[in-house]
């Protein structure tokens, strides 16, 4: 077997892991990428049409090719509809988009840097550091940073469980995966009973409601001006991931394989969790820990596109949008007029998921030792 990378022998070995880069999918990429474009754009015309006030989609992309300045002809819709479309639902469609890309990408990323199946954004304690520093903001009521405190007190909680996770895992100059991921368990487990301990000592009613809310996901409440640094990270972060794409797919045939093709594995390693970590810390300070995204597309677009990074990456973020979008309008819509933390519907597509690829995994491994 051969890897489409180095036009060169994979480790044996390889041949019995979850995915692997060598392995061809039924479907073409460029298939792939052109249906989910579409599927995208499609998308998100429902998400700017459908809410309490229904919007006709032709009359949706009237209003925006009408703001750009590509339709100079006069609006035949009201000013109230032109305000929901462009200033309620874009900003939220948009980060919808661009959170479900990013956690994708970066689950895609992640599942290869530690050759686990199982593994997803939150594994290094990011989501708990960040979910730490919003809940300070709310329960004490800072405003240092006026509206945008709470995802700048969520992105450096990010940022300090990030650097916790590090110190923590660092021993004798060096920096495994194992460590590493014990590292962030630990912490994660540290940070959350912290924020059980606010929680608890709060004794102000809206204070637990708004925490709890943000901790379950949302898209709710965003606006132009902060939607520029979600969209920068993952941006930065699919630009730098298919720069390597090459190295992800070396290290999936094994670390000695890849130490052998030249890659200087623990350093790599250690480069990429810092940006996948960066990267959704600012993800999850835009929106809340959404879950489960990261863990249930890359899985899904494998199966169509195989398992070179240099196809994944791209159709994990364009699923992982595609996904994110249509979950925030059930959201939206399910129980309307109330809405539902788009975070809960995301866990109960991911719970079962996990559960199959657990069992998956666990039939395979059978099988191989039948073998």
């Amino acid at each position: 077997m051969t890897s489409p990378a180095t036009d060169t022998p994979l480790d044996p070995a390889a041949r019995h892991q979850p995915f692997d880069a060598g392995r061809q999918g039924p479907g073409t990429p460029t298939a792939a990428l052109v249906i989910l474009t579409v599927l995208l754009l499609a998308s998100v015309t429902a998400g700017l049409a459908i809410g309490s006030v229904h919007v006709p989609p032709g009359q949706v992309w009237g209003i925006v090719t009408h703001a750009v300045g590509a339709d100079p002809s006069e609006p035949d819709w009201s000013r109230a509809r032109e305000t929901i479309v462009l200033d309620v639902r874009a900003p939220r469609v948009l980060l919808g988009a661009v959170t479900g890309a990013g956690l994708a990408v970066v689950g895609t990323a992640m599942q290869a840097l530690i050759r686990n199946p199982l593994a997803e954004p939150y594994l290094l304690g990011v989501s708990s550091g960040a979910s730490l520093g919003a809940v300070t903001v709310i329960v004490f009521g800072v405003t240092l940073f006026g509206p945008v405190s709470l995802s700048v007190a969520a992105f450096a909680g990010a940022l300090g469980a990030l650097i916790l996770v590090y110190a923590t895992a660092r021993t004798g100059g060096r920096i495994t995966s194992v460590r590493l991921v014990l590292s962030g368990v630990a912490i994660a487990a540290v940070l959350t009973a912290v924020l059980d301990l606010l929680l608890l000592t709060t004794d102000r009613g809206n204070e637990a409601r708004a925490v709890l809310a943000w901790t379950l996901g949302g898209l709710g409440g965003v606006s132009w001006g902060t939607l520029w640094l979600p969209s920068t990270a993952l941006l930065v972060g699919i630009a730098v991931l298919l720069l390597h794409a090459r190295n992800l797919n070396l290290l999936l045939a094994g670390e000695e394989a890849a130490t052998t093709m030249g890659l200087d594995v623990a350093r790599f390693r250690a480069r990429m969790f810092v940006l996948l970590s960066l990267v959704t810390g600012v993800l999850v300070a835009a929106a809340g820990p959404i879950g489960f995204v990261g863990l249930m597309v890359p899985h899904t677009v494998r199966l169509f596109v195989g398992g070179d990074h240099r196809r994944v990456l791209p159709t994990a973020a364009l699923g992982g949008a595609v996904f994110l979008v249509w979950a925030d309008i059930a959201a939206r819509t399910v129980a309307a007029p109330m809405e539902i933390p788009v975070g809960v519907l995301t866990a109960l597509c991911g719970g079962p998921f996990f559960l199959w690829l657990m069992r998956r995994d666990a039939r395979r491994a059978a099988g191989e030792g039948v073998a």
